[in-house]
């Protein structure tokens, strides 16, 4: 257990760290490899996809983590 009490801002920030780092690397893979239109457009999508997902499980872990 931690010595630091739940905090909303911490989750609500780490979460949303998370889904950045997932659309950073969505973004880097378009810009890296200029691929066409439509297969960009599929990278974005698996990155939104990717974002909301990692959201989810980061969310999840801390929230298990700290409540239990």
């Amino acid at each position: 257990m931690s010595d630091r009490e739940f905090s909303l801002g911490r989750l609500a920030y780490r979460s949303l760290g998370a889904a950045v780092a997932v659309l950073a690397l969505a973004t880097a893979l378009i810009g890296i490899l200029q691929p066409s239109a439509g297969v960009a457009l599929v990278i974005a999508l698996v990155g939104v996809v990717g974002a909301i997902t990692a959201m989810g499980v980061v969310s999840t872990r801390i929230t298990n983590k700290e409540i239990g």
